[in-house]
C-alpha cells in the first residue's frame, strides 16, 4: 500500500461542508463547492488529486497532456491516448464516489486532442474544460459521442473577444459553452499572452478581463463565468463571487498538496519559494509560443536558460502549428515535455526537472491534504489530520 493510500484510509473523513457558498452548476452538473482544481498537466493533476477534491465537494480535473505514457506506466501495459483518457476517469471517479469529474485538454496537444475529448467522454467524465489555444472544434468531437448531451463543454477565455470568437464559431454546431473559464496573467504554467509586455499590462489584469466577458456571456446565453488566474484564499473566492462570477479556478493551491503528482522536491521548492523565485519563461520560452511560467531554480530552466540542452524533440506533445520548433532550436525556445515528464520521474535520469506553478505559490507555507485546504477555502476553522505516512 502506498504512503497516500494509507493517509486516504486513515483520514476518518467526513461529508463536506460547502454551507457558506453557493454550488456551481454547469450544465447537468451540479458542484456542491464552486471550487474547480485546474487540470495540471504534465502528472501534477492526478486521479487521486481529482478524486478527494470531488469528494470533498469541488471538481476535480485531471490533465489529459501525456497520460497515455502516464497510465500505461502506472497499469503495466500500454494505453493509447483514448484508453489513457478513459481510463484516468475511472480510477478519479472511483475515488471521488461518483462525484463530478473534468478533464483539462489542451488545444496545443493537438495530435491526441480529439481522441483525449472521446476517451474523457468513454470514461464517464462530467466536464471538458479546454484552452491553451482557442478550442474551436470541441464541440463538434464531442457532438459525435453518444454521451454529448451529457458533459458540460467549458472553454478556457482571456479575453471578451475570445469568448465572442468561440461563441460564434460553436454555434454552428447548435451548441454553446455552458461555462466559461477566465483566466489572468497570473495563472501557472501557459498563459494567453505572448510577451511580458501584455502580461503585464494592467487591462490584462483579471478584474478587468471579467468585465470584458460578462456581457459576452450574457449575450450569448447567460452561462456561468468561473474565474482564474492569482486565486488564492476564501477571501478570493468571495470577492469573484461578488463580482460576478459562479466559481472559481485554482491549480497551485491544490499542487501544494499531499495527494498532487509534484513530486517531494517540487513540494519543498513551493514551500521555499519567494516572489524572485517565479518568473514567465519567454526567452528561451515554450514551443507553443505562449509564456509559461515557471520557478526559476528548476534544473531544467537553469539549463534552458544557459543553452545546455542540445534541440530535441521526442515526445512531440506540445506543437506550434504542427511542430516542436525545440526540435530544431534552442536560442528562442525550450522543450517543456521532457522536463514535465522527468519531474514526475517517467523520463530518463539525463534528463533534469521542470517545475511551473502560479504567480502567488510564495505565499504558500506547507504543505497540506485536500481536505484542509477543502476546509479553508470554505471558510471553515482549520482542521487537524494526525497522520501522513
Amino acid at each position: 500500500m502506498s504512503s497516500l493510500d494509507h493517509f486516504s484510509q486513515n483520514l476518518n473523513h467526513q461529508p463536506s461542508l460547502g454551507a457558506s457558498l453557493p454550488p456551481l452548476k454547469i450544465r447537468k452538473t451540479t458542484v456542491e463547492v464552486p471550487i474547480i482544481q485546474g487540470g495540471m498537466g504534465i502528472g501534477l493533476s492526478t486521479y487521486t488529486l481529482a478524486g478527494n477534491v470531488a469528494k470533498e465537494g469541488g471538481l476535480g480535473v485531471l490533465s489529459s497532456a501525456a497520460l497515455d505514457r502516464i497510465v500505461s506506466a502506472r497499469k503495466g501495459k500500454k494505453f493509447n491516448a483514448r484508453d489513457a483518457a478513459a481510463q484516468d476517469v475511472r480510477d478519479a471517479k472511483e475515488i471521488a464516489g461518483g462525484k463530478p469529474i473534468g478533464m483539462n485538454i489542451m488545444v496545443a496537444v493537438i495530435n491526441q486532442y480529439g481522441d483525449s475529448v472521446l476517451g474523457s467522454m468513454d470514461g464517464g467524465v462530467d466536464v471538458i474544460i479546454s484552452g491553451a489555444g482557442l478550442p474551436l472544434a470541441l464541440p463538434e468531437i464531442a457532438l459525435s459521442h453518444p454521451r454529448a448531451d451529457d458533459v458540460a463543454l467549458v472553454p478556457i477565455a482571456s479575453s471578451g473577444r475570445a469568448l465572442d470568437i468561440i461563441c460564434r464559431r460553436w454555434s454552428r454546431t447548435g451548441r454553446l459553452p455552458d461555462a466559461v473559464v477566465v483566466e489572468g496573467p497570473l495563472a501557472g504554467g501557459h498563459i494567453a499572452w505572448k510577451t511580458l509586455a501584455e502580461a503585464e499590462d494592467p487591462k490584462n489584469k483579471l478584474e478587468s478581463l471579467l468585465e470584458e466577458v460578462y456581457p459576452i456571456a450574457k449575450k450569448w446565453g447567460n452561462f456561468p463565468v468561473i474565474a482564474a488566474g492569482g486565486i488564492y484564499s476564501h477571501q478570493d473566492i468571495l470577492n469573484s463571487i461578488d463580482g460576478g462570477c459562479q466559481g472559481v479556478q485554482m491549480g497551485t493551491r491544490f499542487l501544494a498538496t499531499f495527494e498532487s503528482g509534484a513530486n517531494d522536491e517540487y513540494k519543498q521548492f513551493l514551500v521555499e519559494s519567494t516572489p524572485e523565485d517565479i518568473e514567465l519563461a519567454s526567452g528561451p520560452g515554450s514551443p507553443c509560443g505562449m509564456l509559461f511560467r515557471v520557478i526559476k531554480k528548476s534544473p531544467f530552466y537553469q539549463q534552458a536558460l544557459l543553452r545546455e540542452r542540445a534541440p530535441k524533440c521526442d515526445k512531440g506533445y506540445l506543437l506550434n502549428k504542427g511542430f516542436c520548433p525545440s526540435k530544431y532550436e534552442n536560442e528562442k525556445t525550450f522543450c517543456i515535455c521532457n522536463g514535465l515528464l522527468a519531474s514526475i520521474d517517467l523520463n530518463n535520469q539525463n534528463e533534469k526537472r521542470l517545475y511551473t506553478v502560479g504567480e502567488n505559490a510564495y505565499k504558500i507555507n506547507r504543505i497540506m491534504s485536500v481536505r484542509e485546504l477543502m476546509h479553508e477555502l470554505q471558510g471553515f476553522p482549520a482542521i487537524e489530520v494526525k497522520a501522513y505516512v
